[in-house]
């Protein structure tokens, strides 16, 4: 079976045995992987997202990746500008929902009187 890309760069990271540049762990999972150049186009974002989501990789200045173990959280990088906080005033659930078409019908009740 076929290993995927982020089980690949866990292997490279794990080899290496020391920090790498993505364009370096990318390099590398698109030879494995066997990528054509297009094929290497289409996949590079989705590595990069991986890499940031999976828990075992942190992300360390200059673009440079580790494995999360070897790596204490004071030289990890977290880059909250993507992060969005709604403001709870602003968060409408179902039950707001279905209140606020009960308060509808009772006002489209009351007009026809």
């Amino acid at each position: 079976m076929k290993k995927s890309m982020i089980d690949l760069a866990y292997d490279i990271l794990s080899s290496q045995k020391k920090a790498m540049k993505f364009i370096d762990i990318w390099n590398q999972v698109s030879s494995e992987m066997g990528f054509t150049p297009s094929q290497a186009d289409d996949n590079i974002a989705q590595l990069y997202s991986d890499l940031s989501i999976d828990g075992r990789f942190a992300s360390l200045p200059g673009n440079t990746w580790d494995l999360r173990k070897r790596q204490s959280s004071a030289n990890t990088i977290v880059d909250t500008e993507s992060i969005s906080v709604e403001d709870e005033d602003d968060y409408v659930t179902e039950e707001d929902e279905i209140i606020d078409e009960e308060d509808d019908d009772e006002e489209s009740s009351e007009d026809e009187e």
